[in-house]
């Protein structure tokens, strides 16, 4: 017999910044957009959402360019590498206490 799953036992899905990713976008009626990279964040332009994806070079794009995919263009998202909220913010420098005096 297997093992009941529960919620407590699988980790939690979150698409966090800093994350590896390959996104599929609607492309041409044949042939949809791979994107593979690292996610940036989402971006709004005019009231319409994107994901920001700072390309890795691979399938021919350019190094390092930033992809706005935007959200009813999704097909799938494929997450190779996740990285913890908690890792995010420990990569940002330490802040020192405000004084108010």
């Amino acid at each position: 017999m297997s093992e009941p799953t529960s919620a407590a036992k699988r980790p939690t899905i979150a698409l966090t910044s800093g994350s590896k990713v390959t996104v599929r976008s609607a492309g041409t009626e044949n042939e949809a957009i791979v994107s593979t990279g690292t996610f940036r964040g989402l971006v709004s332009i005019g009231g319409d959402n994107a994901l920001a994806i700072e390309l890795d070079g691979s399938g021919g794009a350019e190094k390092g360019r930033v992809r706005l995919v935007p959200i009813p263009a999704i097909l799938a998202v494929d997450i190779l590498e996740a990285v913890k909220a908690d890792e995010e913010k420990r990569s940002e420098p330490p802040q020192s206490p405000a004084y108010f005096g």
